[in-house]
């Protein structure tokens, strides 16, 4: 279990925490496509010998992702232990917050390379089904107020972080959300509209199960707070959860399926996709 009071909370709905380019992450990616090259490895030679997708190899080269633990020991059976100790001397700049809380990037991580993910919000709706007239309304409330650069930087990054739903077609994504938060009409009624019209489209996608919670549930297993969980690709189980300045990323298998078995009572007692889609056109045509 990795705890971290990184105070921007992003992650997964509400706040500051999207990845931003810094240049820790630039150094790393330098570092790992000298190594490459110097292996006379291309991008789309490396990546399936350590297990990863070429665009994500590339973003990482390119410091716009948070390099996972498993592909420093990957890299070692394919460029050599010299070459090994390069990247682990360049990974240990990345433990420092330079902009952004390393248990987000622990978790972006995890999000790229997930075979399934699962999500329950309480507060907000999910970051990956926020769209952009919602992220600037959330990020226009942000407290400690934030320069108008900084909004927008925010809001493209969280828009980026959202091409997982379509650049990952074989991953199940799964979002059970509190009706609640649709009842609040967070920035106003064309913000809301918005968002309901955008969860109409991704609840679409052959990918993803859209759950809404409704507001009188007797029966309701998530009265612990939101939770985030990932599937990597080696059938094991992480957590995530946060708020209030303080986020834990969870990596003890035995909490992991705690975790996963209240969700999947959670999925029980929401109402069904079909069922949530039809509430979302109702919302929509009045």
């Amino acid at each position: 279990m990795v705890t971290d009071n990184g105070g921007a909370r992003g992650g997964a709905g509400a706040g500051c925490g999207e990845p931003e380019l810094s240049d820790s992450l630039r150094t790393f990616g330098a570092v790992l496509k000298a190594l490459r090259d110097e292996a006379r490895l291309t991008q789309e030679q490396f990546a399936p010998l350590v297990q990863y997708s070429t665009a994500y190899i590339a973003k990482i080269e390119q410091g716009k992702r948070y390099p996972p633990r498993d592909l420093l020991d990957r890299a070692e059976e394919v460029l050599g232990d010299t070459a090994a100790r390069v990247l682990e001397a360049a990974a240990k700049s990345l433990t420092r917050k330079a902009g952004l809380a390393s248990w987000f990037l622990q978790w972006a991580a995890i999000e790229e390379d997930t075979t399934s993910l699962y999500a329950y919000e309480c507060r907000v709706i999910p970051g990956l089904l926020q769209p952009a007239p919602y992220i600037k309304a959330l990020f226009e409330r942000h407290l400690p107020p934030l320069t108008q650069e900084q909004c927008e930087r925010q809001v493209s990054a969280r828009l980026a972080r959202q091409q997982l739903l379509v650049e990952r077609p074989n991953t199940m994504f799964s979002f059970i959300i509190e009706q609640a938060l649709l009842e609040r009409r967070l920035g106003g009624s064309e913000v809301t509209n918005a968002l309901v019209d955008h969860l109409l489209v991704v609840g679409r996608y052959r990918n993803v199960e859209l759950q809404v919670m409704p507001l009188v549930q007797e029966d309701h297993a998530g009265f612990e707070g939101e939770m985030y969980l990932a599937e990597t690709a080696d059938h094991r189980w992480a957590g995530y959860v946060e708020g209030h300045g303080t986020s834990v990323l969870i990596s003890d298998p035995k909490a992991a399926s705690h975790m996963l078995h209240r969700y999947g009572k959670m999925r029980s007692q929401a109402l069904s996709h079909q069922a949530t889609t039809r509430l979302l056109e109702r919302m929509r045509g009045g």
